[in-house]
């Protein structure tokens, strides 16, 4: 894991299609509320430490379908270039690790008796608070150095074609979900810009879908009219 990270060498975009942008807010924001749930529940009430459990694993299977997608796609797309992706690696298998600890965690606070329940709990959520600083630590490290490999070694084009493959390797079900974290964690130039792109470029049916059923119950009234007006969007 990187040991310091520089707050002052953070590259520009200057234009370069941004890869990691969108997704690591998303990954952010989920994760921070996840932290803050894990950290405020009542794990002796039954139906809440259901359905904060259900979310961690929820949480879980995002971030290591986010390793593979990386691993398979950009990772082996850099390695075919030349470029070195020890140090991300070699963090994907930390996370990979913590992933299976988390989950053995969880497995405690479920199997816990009345006395010791509060304590798997707290064990829990410190576990989750020690991956989240790694995974911020680990996402700045690819957007501060392995972004500006990415824009040395591809075109804006062959990066929008390798965002696409990974688009299109997740199941539309799964796609729907995560949008409805993703679109309220970017800023509005940000939400245009995205669904503008599937406007002008996914069938009418699965544009009005995501419309419907991720960024409408995701956006405050404001938020949503501020971009019905930047998309021209039917009332």
């Amino acid at each position: 894991m990187t040991e310091h990270l520089s707050l002052t060498t953070i590259p520009d975009l200057n234009g370069r299609f941004d890869l990691y942008g969108n997704i690591h807010k998303a990954i952010r924001k989920a994760g921070c509320e996840l932290l803050c749930r894990l950290g405020a529940a009542d794990y002796d009430n039954a139906d809440e430490r259901a359905a904060v459990l259900a979310g961690l694993r929820g949480y879980l299977a995002i971030a290591a379908g986010h390793v593979v997608h990386e691993d398979e796609h950009v990772h082996k797309a850099l390695q075919a270039r030349g470029a070195s992706t020890a140090t991300v690696d070699d963090q994907h298998d930390d996370h990979r690790q913590a992933f299976r600890d988390l989950e053995a965690l969880a497995q405690a606070v479920e199997q816990a008796g009345a006395l010791d329940r509060s304590a798997a709990g707290r064990k829990l959520y410190l576990a989750f608070a020690a991956y989240i600083a790694e995974d911020l630590a680990h996402m700045h490290e690819e957007e501060t150095v392995t972004a500006p490999a990415l824009w040395k070694n591809f075109t804006d084009q062959e990066l929008i074609g390798i965002e696409m493959r990974i688009v299109s390797s997740i199941p539309p079900e799964k796609h729907l979900a995560f949008m409805r974290t993703m679109i309220p964690a970017l800023n509005p130039a940000e939400r245009a810009a995205l669904l503008g792109a599937m406007k002008r470029g996914a069938p009418p049916e699965i544009f009005n879908a995501v419309i419907e059923f991720a960024v409408r119950p995701s956006l405050s009234e404001i938020a949503f009219d501020d971009l019905a007006n930047r998309l021209c969007l039917a009332a």
